[in-house]
C-alpha cells in the first residue's frame, strides 16, 4: 500500500532525497505516485510535520 501526503505538507523538501524510487513530485503540496511507491516509509520517517501516512 502506497504512502500519501496530506494537507499538512509544507513542501519543505525533506522527503525528496529520502525516496529511493523518486516517487515524490514537488508542488504546493507534494504528491506520492502510488504506482511507483514501494511502501518503504523512508519519507514518513523524516517528515518534520508528520504529513506522510500509509494510504487507508
Amino acid at each position: 500500500m502506497a504512502y500519501v501526503i496530506n494537507d499538512d505538507c509544507t513542501a519543505c523538501g525533506t522527503c525528496l532525497d529520502e525516496c529511493p524510487v523518486e516517487a515524490i513530485s514537488e508542488g504546493d503540496i507534494y504528491v506520492i505516485d502510488p504506482d511507483v511507491c514501494t511502501d518503504c516509509g523512508a519519507c514518513a520517517d523524516v517528515c518534520p510535520v508528520e504529513a506522510i501516512h500509509p494510504e487507508d
